[in-house]
């Protein structure tokens, strides 16, 4: 006797439902929080589902029959995207990318640096691509590329500077060709120009206009960009003079929103991402300000030198200077913290109103300024001069993400992006202070090891 056609359909529908209730997943993270990095609200108590590495759902419906190898129970936790540390240096990355990982920094871009060999960037790449010693995944530019007698290599004078492996000096424009086809063959993310003169005098030559322009022509026509390291107003319009469109360093730039109305008009125009690096200011601050490192747990995380340097002489009187500098430049009585960043922060946020990408970086590797601990430190600056925890979570994550052309995949949480996530114990929208309370750091939709 044949079935009716409505049991075949009973059957097919039992069976798909069992289907969906046994799909199978490799974390769960239940009723939490999410602030996804995006300019979405927090969104409370949604599911956010784990596997192979991906984020392939998210919804706020009550936990079925699913199987899973493991539920966080999120009721009370907040989850954010993992950090980006768009501005990070390090001669000791084995030490260093633990620390990262530890504060929730899932993600760097080194900007060359002494140690920048093509073995050294290979290096770092491949423990960033590991899983059994935390580590950040790593970006990078290429090695510096520079004038004779420039910064960095004239500034911070070291052995390991090596000409033609960590740095490469362009000694007139018919050489520019041909070095930026070779550096573009590696894996980076953009090449790095510094043409500033210089962080503090004496100052050294800063690059000419045509090496300038040239590099960025070169670097368009191989397939690659250019992160150019500017510390002034004139870097600056050098920079978008010649059409770069990515800006390492916000610090040193004086921008009059009415006085160099065309100059920033046209960084409106041409999509700008921009780091901002304001740890730099609060890094010359410490000397005077000990009480900044009196932070739980901190001293156990990192070398003691890196304390100890707030009794040295030479740091105390840089110390002064740069105050020194704030009292005769801007007028302020005895510069605070708050004054020294907040007319740069109040710039951030009438840049981000116009469309600039403004991103999170530190300038990790300068004197006090820590791997990993020091991005938190720069979201509080931002703070302080008023930015909205939202903007600044943004900044440190997609922002971030979208400048290094990985926003695909990486910067938010949303499904079909990677699982890099940070779990807290406290609300970030309350305070940007609470992204130091953290419960778990994923990578790859994995729980991290913490230093203990």
């Amino acid at each position: 006797m044949k079935k009716p056609l409505y049991f075949f359909l009973v059957v097919f529908t039992l069976i798909s439902c069992q289907n969906e209730r046994s799909e199978v997943f490799d974390l769960i993270i239940s009723n939490v929080n999410l602030i996804d990095g995006t300019e979405n609200a927090l969104q409370e108590n949604v599911t956010v589902f784990i596997k192979d590495s991906l984020i392939v759902k998210i919804d706020d419906a009550q936990l079925g029959d699913e199987t899973v190898s493991e539920i966080i129970a999120g009721e009370g936790k907040y989850l954010i995207p993992g950090l980006f540390d768009a501005h990070a240096h390090t001669g000791d990355y084995q030490d260093d990318f633990p620390r990262f990982m530890h504060y929730g920094v899932t993600s760097v871009f080194i900007t060359g640096g002494g140690t920048c060999t093509n073995e050294y960037f290979r290096q770092m790449r491949d423990m960033g691509t590991q899983d059994s010693i935390p580590a950040p995944r790593v970006f990078h530019t290429s090695q510096h590329l520079i004038v004779k007698g420039s910064h960095p290599v004239k500034t911070y004078s070291r052995s390991d500077w090596i000409e033609g492996e960590s740095f490469f000096i362009m000694k007139d424009t018919a050489q520019i060709s041909e070095l930026v086809k070779r550096v573009s063959e590696y894996p980076i993310s953009g090449i790095k120009l510094t043409i500033e003169d210089g962080p503090y005098p004496p100052y050294v030559e800063r690059m000419p206009q045509e090496f300038v322009d040239h590099v960025n022509k070169e670097a368009i026509k191989n397939g690659t960009r250019v992160f150019a390291h500017v510390s002034d107003n004139i870097e600056l319009k050098m920079a978008i003079d010649a059409g770069i469109k990515n800006l390492l360093h916000y610090t040193g730039v004086d921008l009059d929103f009415e006085k160099d109305k065309d100059l920033i008009q046209r960084i409106y125009r041409d999509s700008i991402s921009w780091v901002t690096t304001l740890m730099l200011d609060k890094s010359m601050m410490y000397p005077k300000n000990p009480e900044w490192f009196e932070v739980e747990g901190l001293k156990e995380m990192y070398p003691a030198e890196e304390f100890e340097k707030m009794n040295d002489p030479d740091y105390i009187f840089r110390a002064e200077e740069f105050v020194k500098y704030f009292r005769e430049y801007y007028g302020f009585d005895n510069p605070t913290l708050k004054q020294v960043v907040g007319f740069q922060v109040e710039d951030f946020i009438e840049l981000t109103k116009n469309g600039v990408n403004m991103v999170l970086g530190t300038d990790t590797g300068n004197d006090f300024i820590l791997p990993g601990y020091s991005l938190h430190e720069e979201m509080q600056l931002l703070e302080l001069g008023g930015m909205t925890t939202l903007d600044i979570i943004k900044m440190g994550t997609l922002n971030a993400a979208k400048m290094l052309e990985v926003g695909d995949r990486l910067g938010s949480i949303e499904e079909g992006k990677i699982a890099d996530m940070v779990l807290l114990d406290g609300n970030p929208l309350e305070s940007i202070s609470n992204t130091l309370k953290i419960n778990r750091v994923f990578k790859n939709g994995k729980a991290q090891t913490r230093i203990e």
